[in-house]
């Protein structure tokens, strides 16, 4: 076997926050199969532990690139996004050991998989 590079009870490398956003967008990617949009990047807006240390709260928002598709992501009255961040928050739950608060905002913006910026920011370049 070769050199540990990292302790033990370490499994990933990743920022919590990384882990957050991909555990958000596995739920879009569960749930809306074939109708996801995949002009779709989730950015975790706020993480911030409270200070008992018995719940985080998360803000997450979901960006899509048409309205069209915002509509899909929210759902009718508002249920699929219920369904997506109920889902996630359970998982967030399980990866954090502890309560979690998670809000999910879904917002346009036009054209982010074209500007190098929002790609980066959204994790997709380097």
């Amino acid at each position: 076997m070769g050199p540990h590079y990292f302790p033990d009870d370490s499994y990933t490398d990743l920022p919590e926050k990384a882990i957050v956003a991909e555990l958000v967008r596995e739920k879009l990617l569960l749930f809306l199969r074939d109708e996801l949009p995949h002009g779709t990047a989730v950015e975790v807006e706020r993480f911030k532990e409270r200070e008992d240390g018995k719940l985080t709260d998360i803000e997450v928002t979901i960006f899509c690139e048409k309205k069209s598709h915002k509509g899909m992501v929210i759902g009718k009255g508002g249920a699929m996004l219920k369904k997506i961040a109920t889902a996630a928050r359970q998982d967030c739950e399980d990866f954090l050991g502890q309560k979690v608060n998670l809000q999910c905002w879904v917002k346009v913006k036009t054209d982010w998989r074209d500007n190098e910026f929002y790609l980066k920011n959204f994790g997709f370049s380097k």
